[in-house]
């Protein structure tokens, strides 16, 4: 079985059909998973997939009571 390639900003986007502001944004405040290398954020779509099912939080982040 092949190990899952790291994919960049644009591929991200395309898979999500979001814009890279939001990304970014939800990389700093909702605890999407980028991981830096560099100067650079990367990514696994597996990972990014895991994100969304959960509602978009980090598997931690409890949600706030309105």
């Amino acid at each position: 079985m092949a190990e899952e390639r790291w994919v960049g900003i644009e591929e991200v986007t395309a898979h999500l059909q979001v814009a890279k502001e939001s990304v970014y944004r939800w990389s700093q405040s909702k605890g999407f998973p980028a991981h830096r290398v560099g100067r650079l954020f990367r990514f696994k779509l597996s990972e990014v997939d895991e994100w969304v099912k959960r509602g978009g939080r980090a598997a931690r982040q409890k949600r706030k009571k309105s």
